[in-house]
């Protein structure tokens, strides 16, 4: 058997895909008759017939559908591997599209993000903001920052910490309210509740004691962190929020612990992105900066609330 022609294969791979001769042919850029010719002297070359012409269709046969399979893969591998070796020549540049829930964008990934461009100011990062967890390949995401647990496998994911969460609230509340001093006396408070999952209104509470729990109620629910920080800011009562959500508003003192040696475990956070053997530089360059700096801002606050206990 003759070793085929790298280009015949190209071309064949393109008819696949266009469905047609005409289409590859307008595709590539040649004459129809060179495509049918390419593709022809491929099968020649490969003593099998790979596609079934009629005058209306064509239809791969076994062994076109076998060899487009491993054909197509190759041929992607070797694009990859021109694409690395010329971004290792040139300055990464280009948009990067990465997703995120509005409170982890606003008080976490928009200070790592800002740093990141200052660094490659010709990397764009546009964010996706929302709540709708994405399909990252049909929208054209390439990064997200997820919380909790991923059901998506084809993803990878490199885990950067855990999102406790905590009980808090402004100072002007605690004044005209006063400071719960156990658990129980959580049940006569103004809570704000997440409306996020099964059970809200009860808080299971880990602290000297093991789990305590206890059904809390107040005047807003809200199914959005970002939303229940400013009702807290606001002095509309205590919550229950993530680190990501509050850090830099303890830091300030514009929220304060309340029963501090207390916390509510909370799931995994993420970074991901879809699985493939090649990650454009851009992105790589993104993924690792988000990893790292979502990682010691992770590691930063655990080691601040061991420092108070």
């Amino acid at each position: 058997m003759t070793t085929p022609d790298l280009n015949r294969i190209a071309v064949f791979v393109r008819v696949v895909e266009t469905g047609s001769f005409t289409g590859a042919a307008a595709a590539l850029r040649l004459p129809k008759s060179s495509v049918s010719r390419s593709v022809a002297r491929l099968e020649h070359d490969l003593g099998v017939r790979l596609l079934q012409r009629t005058t209306r269709s064509l239809h791969l046969t076994d062994a076109g559908h076998a060899y487009y399979e491993q054909a197509s893969r190759a041929l992607a591998g070797l694009d990859e591997a021109q694409a690395s070796v010329s971004e290792m020549t040139t300055k990464p540049r280009g948009t990067v599209r990465v997703t995120t829930v509005l409170d982890i964008g606003v008080n976490v990934v928009a200070g790592i993000v800002a740093r990141f461009v200052r660094q490659n100011p010709e990397i764009h990062v546009e964010m996706v903001l929302t709540g709708r967890l994405l399909n990252l390949v049909e929208e054209g995401i390439d990064l997200a920052v997820r919380a909790g647990t991923l059901d998506d496998s084809s993803l990878v994911a490199r885990k950067v910490g855990t999102l406790e969460a905590r009980l808090l609230a402004a100072p002007g509340y605690i004044r005209r309210r006063g400071t719960p001093r156990t658990v129980a006396e959580l049940a006569g408070h103004d809570c704000v509740i997440f409306r996020g999952r099964r059970g809200a209104g009860t808080w299971a509470l880990t602290g000297p004691k093991g789990v305590e729990r206890v059904e809390v109620s107040g005047p807003v629910s809200a199914d959005d962190y970002a939303f229940l920080r400013q009702i807290l800011l606001a002095g509309g009562g205590i919550g229950l929020l993530p680190w990501t959500t509050c850090t830099g508003d303890i830091e300030r003192g514009r929220l304060v612990r309340i029963l501090a040696e207390y916390s509510a475990p909370g799931g995994a956070l993420h970074v991901v992105y879809p699985s493939a053997q090649y990650v454009p530089q851009r992105v790589a360059l993104l993924r690792d900066f988000l990893v790292k700096g979502l990682t010691e801002r992770a590691s930063s606050c655990a080691a601040r609330e061991q420092s108070r206990s």
